[in-house]
């Protein structure tokens, strides 16, 4: 294995920590099947890039950001919840990036690939995952509060808007981290899996947050160990899902206490 592979394997279990901190609040926040829907709104930028030949993350992080701050906005000024303003950017979206994206691109940019990294590239996702974990660590308990109480969130002097803006801008950095290994349409699948598999496990918060951590890693190492060996010339996106909803059916097995 060259070095640009080990830097995919490393970014690859990196992200998979990210998504299993982030999934956990989202799954506490009931917005897991939001990271579903926002990988799809980066799927325009994948495609102008495809067609425009630029880097694709460039494209999609365009797009994610754009759909994000608009989630924010037209939440703010229609007073629909976040799911609701998220399933209308996220129609325009797929039908966008459907048109957009190159027949020759499209497998890639819906299902992933294993990319071959530089060093600069590396360190750009590595920075990028650092500051996920380091957000998740700061605001820790300001999202358990406003979580638990909104009320309570905002006497103690948290800004819940900004919170929650931040807290979505997190949100789609982690899927434009993950969408070059799980494509637009299962970026969102190792945030939504593996907390569902901690939440099996869990009786505290940090239970569950290593747990939801522990299944995604485990996921993305047996997705490309038989990716590598079983799998050869198939994308690896979807054999790390395969293997993160396989875990999630054996915790099925467990009776709850």
């Amino acid at each position: 294995m060259g070095t640009s592979e080990i830097y995919s394997v490393l970014l690859a279990l990196l992200f998979a920590v990210a998504a299993g901190l982030v999934g956990s609040y989202a799954l506490m926040k009931r917005m897991l099947l939001a990271s579903d829907v926002i990988s799809h709104v980066a799927l325009p930028g994948l495609g102008l890039a495809f067609l425009l030949h630029f880097n694709p993350l460039l494209g999609g992080g365009a797009t994610l950001l754009i759909g994000t701050l608009l989630i924010w906005q037209l939440q703010k000024r229609t007073g629909l919840p976040t799911d609701a303003m998220i399933g209308v950017i996220f129609a325009a979206s797929l039908a966008l990036g459907a048109i957009l994206t190159p027949k020759e691109d499209l497998i890639d940019a819906l299902f992933g690939e294993f990319p071959v990294l530089s060093l600069p590239v590396f360190i750009a996702g590595l920075s990028a995952i650092l500051a996920i974990i380091l957000f998740v660590w700061r605001f820790r308990y300001e999202l358990v509060l406003n979580l638990f109480s909104p009320e309570l969130a905002a006497s103690t002097g948290v800004n819940l808007e900004r919170l929650n803006l931040y807290f979505l801008l997190i949100f789609s950095l982690t899927v434009l981290v993950g969408l070059r290994t799980m494509g637009a349409l299962l970026a969102g699948a190792l945030i939504i899996v593996p907390a569902a598999t901690g939440r099996r496990f869990a009786d505290s918060l940090p239970r569950f947050l290593i747990a939801s951590c522990a299944a995604s890693l485990v996921a993305v190492a047996g997705g490309l160990s038989l990716s590598a060996y079983l799998f050869r010339g198939h994308n690896v996106g979807p054999t790390i899902v395969i293997v993160a909803a396989a875990l999630f059916a054996l915790t099925l097995l467990r009776r709850p206490k």
